[in-house]
């Protein structure tokens, strides 16, 4: 089975937001090694894809929380789980 790579870099950073203890951009930075532009463009496709995502306030700077997954939408949580590392091996 092969995998769009732009598609399983959207399925991979659920699985990592979902996975992760408070994951904001420099946190998700760290763990897949993408530049922050790519991270954010990656984020802000995720409600396209019926992903209903969060960014949960903390502290009083505008940037100062972290993202949660409020509703996968169409997206296949537990097929996401069991397949994180070949959505990994796609993305490259």
């Amino acid at each position: 089975m092969e995998i769009n790579s732009v598609f399983a870099r959207r399925l991979y950073l659920c699985w990592l937001i979902n996975n992760s203890e408070r994951p904001n951009v420099p946190h998700l930075m760290e763990l897949t090694g993408w530049p922050r532009r790519t991270l954010q463009d990656v984020l802000k496709a995720l409600p396209g894809l019926g992903v209903k995502l969060q960014f949960v306030q903390q502290g009083s700077r505008n940037n100062a929380g972290y993202y949660q997954l409020e509703n996968w939408g169409p997206l296949n949580k537990d097929w996401i789980d069991q397949h994180h590392q070949k959505l990994l091996t796609a993305i490259g």
